[in-house]
This record gives structure tokens, sequence and C-alpha cells, in this order.
């Protein structure tokens, strides 16, 4: 007797556009570990700076892109820029990768 089958529902053409940008992007370990530093709460590039051991200028430059992509939001207090995850789906992936055996 056959088993029946069953179809996963497809998903929006939209939807699969966005999360291949965002998996783009997070395809970078820097990246990944400004992300996994912003899971805490907001932090400015100093901050990031001191926690991850990589100069102001790398710091700030993968913050743009995180940032231009949606990734990444700011908030701006007095002199300083602070930054926050924006993007839902990064505390899914992080998940993830957390649980998988690489």
């Amino acid at each position: 007797m056959d088993q029946p089958t069953t179809i996963a529902a497809r998903i929006d053409p939209e939807i699969l556009e966005r999360a291949a940008r965002v998996i783009r992007i997070l395809g970078h370990p820097l990246r990944l570990r400004i992300l996994e530093a912003l899971e805490d709460g907001e932090r400015n590039v100093a901050d990031l700076q001191d926690e991850l051991g990589v100069g102001q200028a790398v710091v700030s430059q993968q913050l743009s892109i995180l940032r231009s992509e949606g990734v990444v939001g700011a908030r701006r207090d007095g002199p300083r820029v602070f930054y926050r995850i924006v993007e839902p789906k990064v505390s899914h992936i992080l998940d993830c990768i957390r649980q998988c055996d690489l």
C-alpha cells in the first residue's frame, strides 16, 4: 500500500529573494561574529572592536554592509552610533548554526 505523499507549501518568490540576500550577507565570519555580539543588545563600534579584537575600519565596513541590507539598524546618541539587529531571521539562523554539528 502506497503512503500518501505530502507536498510542502511553496515559498513565495519574494520571500526566497529576501532570504537569499540575508543568507549571502551572513556568509562572512566577521559579520556573523558581529551579529552574535549584537544578540545581547545594542553596541557601538568601539564596543565591537574591543569584543572582537578587530580594527575600527573593519568593524565599520562590515556594519555598513549589514545596515545597507537591512540586517542591522542604527541609533545615534550624541557622538556615538549604536547598532542593533533588525532582521528577525538572524536569531533563527544563528540558532541553527549553534545546533549544527559542523
